[in-house]
Formats: C-alpha cells, sequence, structure tokens
C-alpha cells in the first residue's frame, strides 16, 4: 500500500484539541484566580472561627446558673410574644456564692425587663423601683429588690414572672465592678446627667457628660441628691445602659473586633446569665438585632404608687395594678409600641 500523499489543508483550519497559547495562559490566570479566591475565603472563615471561638472562651468565663421555678413559685405564666430579658445590677458577689451559683446575702439595686419584640427591631427597657412592694414565692410580701438575696436569680426571674405576667426567657445580672470595666474598654460614655451635683469626688453637670468607668458607676449610685431619690436613680442607670447601648451599637465598636472580645472579656468574669444564655444565643441575638441602633431603645417605667411605711416599719413603694394590667396585657401581646406612646414619662 503507498503512502498517503500530503494533502493541503484551508489556511483557517485549526485542531480544536489544541488551544493557542493565549488560551492556554487564559486557563492557567483564572485557575490562578479561583485559587487565590478559594485561600481568601477558607483564610476567612479560619479568622472568623478564631475570633468567635475568642470571644465564646471569654464570655465562658461568666457564672453560669439554673432559673427553673421551684415547688413554691407557682406556675409560670404562658408564652407570650417576643423575648424577655431582666437585667440585674449589684455589688460584688462573694466568691463562695458564686461558685455555688447563688448571690445569697445581696440584694439588686438595678432591677431592669428588656422586651425585644418578634420582628427584633426595637426594645424596651422597663425600671423596677427597687422598693416596690410586691409577692416574694416562699417569703410573703416584700420589697422586689429582695428576691436575689432569697433566692439568686432564680427567685428573681420567678418574682418578675408572677408579677408581670409574661415569662422571662433569660436573666443576666453583672457586679458594678462589670459596669466600670465595661465603660472603660469602650473609652467612655456620653451620659444625660439631670442636675449639677457632687459626689465621690466627682463633679457631674446637667446636660450631656462623657464619664468614665469609676464616674459612671458613681453616677448611678447616687440617690440621696435629688428630690424624688430612688426614682431618679432609676432614671440615671437607664442613662448609663443607654449610654453603653449607644457606643456598643457604634460604627467605631461593631467595625473593631478586638474592641468587642476586650469588652466581653472585661465583664465575664463579673457576670451570672442563665445556662440558656449562651454564646451561641448570643450571637443569634444580635443578629436577630443587627439593625437595632440608639434611637430604636425605649426606655420606660412599670407603673408604680406612692411610697408609704409598713405596719413593720419598712420603707417601701406601692403597687398600681390596674395601670400593671394595661403593661401586662401589652406585654402579652406584643403591643409595646402602642404602650411606650400612650404612657412614656408616666413615671
Amino acid at each position: 500500500m503507498n503512502a498517503p500523499e500530503n494533502i493541503d489543508l484551508p489556511a483557517d483550519w485549526e485542531d480544536d484539541d489544541q488551544p493557542d497559547p493565549g488560551q492556554r495562559r487564559g486557563r492557567r490566570i483564572a485557575l490562578i484566580a479561583l485559587g487565590l479566591a478559594a485561600l481568601l475565603v477558607l483564610g476567612l472563615v479560619i479568622v472568623v472561627a478564631s475570633y468567635l471561638h475568642g470571644l465564646n472562651s471569654a464570655y465562658e468565663k461568666r457564672t453560669v446558673v439554673d432559673i427553673s421555678r421551684g415547688p413554691s413559685d407557682g406556675e409560670r405564666p404562658e408564652d407570650g410574644v417576643g423575648q424577655n430579658f431582666l437585667l440585674l445590677g449589684s455589688d460584688k458577689r462573694s466568691a463562695e456564692a458564686a461558685k455555688a451559683g447563688g448571690v445569697s446575702g445581696q440584694r439588686s439595686d438595678v432591677m431592669m425587663l428588656v422586651h425585644v419584640p418578634d420582628d427584633g427591631a426595637e426594645a424596651y427597657i422597663m425600671s423596677f423601683p427597687r422598693d416596690l412592694y410586691v409577692e416574694i414565692a416562699g417569703h410573703g410580701t416584700d420589697r422586689i429588690n429582695a428576691a436575689l438575696a432569697f433566692g439568686g436569680p432564680s427567685l428573681a426571674v420567678s418574682t418578675v414572672e408572677n408579677y408581670v405576667g409574661v415569662p422571662v426567657d433569660h436573666v443576666a445580672l453583672i457586679d458594678f465592678d462589670g459596669i466600670e470595666g465595661m465603660v472603660d474598654t469602650l473609652g467612655g460614655i456620653d451620659v444625660q446627667v439631670p442636675q449639677d451635683f457632687e459626689a465621690g469626688g466627682h463633679q457631674f453637670t446637667a446636660g450631656t457628660q462623657s464619664m468614665d468607668g469609676e464616674e459612671a458607676l458613681t453616677f448611678v449610685r447616687q440617690r440621696k441628691q435629688f428630690a424624688d431619690g430612688d426614682f431618679q436613680r432609676n432614671r440615671n442607670q437607664q442613662a448609663v445602659l443607654k449610654g453603653i447601648a449607644d457606643k456598643l451599637i457604634s460604627a467605631d465598636t461593631l467595625s473593631s473586633p478586638a474592641k468587642i472580645t476586650d469588652t466581653v472579656e472585661s465583664i465575664s468574669p463579673f457576670l451570672t446569665t442563665d445556662d440558656g444564655l449562651s454564646g451561641s444565643a448570643m450571637v443569634q441575638l444580635g443578629l436577630s438585632m443587627r439593625s437595632v441602633r440608639g434611637g430604636d431603645l425605649h426606655f420606660l417605667s412599670v407603673p408604680y404608687g406612692d411610697p408609704y411605711t409598713t405596719q413593720g416599719g419598712a420603707s417601701v413603694v406601692a403597687t398600681d395594678e390596674e395601670s400593671m394590667d394595661v403593661l401586662r396585657e401589652a406585654l402579652r401581646e406584643d403591643d409595646m409600641g402602642t404602650y411606650y406612646a400612650e404612657h412614656a414619662g408616666a413615671y
């Protein structure tokens, strides 16, 4: 058989299986780009995972307690709409009390109920007068802040649940030293001061005042300088909480993972929460409220009656059950927006 003759091919003919050098370079560049993108994504995942691990490790330094209701606490209120958090502030716990998960002998100078609606777009922070005279399961009628001393966070939670008629989903108790550390870690906060006064070697001037941790702590403890005593102290506590919240959700803080981690690190040793308020739960809460800004935080007081002296000689604050029923319904129905519009500044 004769060998085939040379065949003349058309000038524009190309072998599709053999890409030209330009195509090969393009493919190599694309593959390199994809590889770099994959490395960047992997690096980002590692950084985020490391950050969250560090954040969780810092948060786990808190004391954890059980807030299950005891036999004498009565039935827990039926589930309402939205979430409710009980915030407690007090002086230092003893090491023994913290280790045991209790705070025996300690009264809560700060008691606030935070209601977060289902949509997570706002938050309503309600203060309780510390001398409000209410039923405390197993202890009769007493000042509401005594519940923490009688039975720790668990009894404080059940006392508030019984009084407001909605379940408390989580509790957080912070020692005042933790508040001081938080304010300092944030670089100070701006607080609205109601009037000129001096306390603890610090001068406070009416209007917006920048405070460091020690100044903020001194400010929230004062009551004798004010005509309405504890009631103004409640408002001052809310002013400091607002200052902290404004700084925490500011662009400066949110854009600084190191500052967030340092803040958590500074308060965790002074923090007690229920076991359900885990690190992952806090992250989920933060994500659900990521659009909240300072103007979306609404501060008010629960209704109360006049101060009076009991037969035993104790100075207490009466409840206002008729007005409380209106608040209870608003909490159950997740209609705090309407309630706030109608009752803000009433107390």
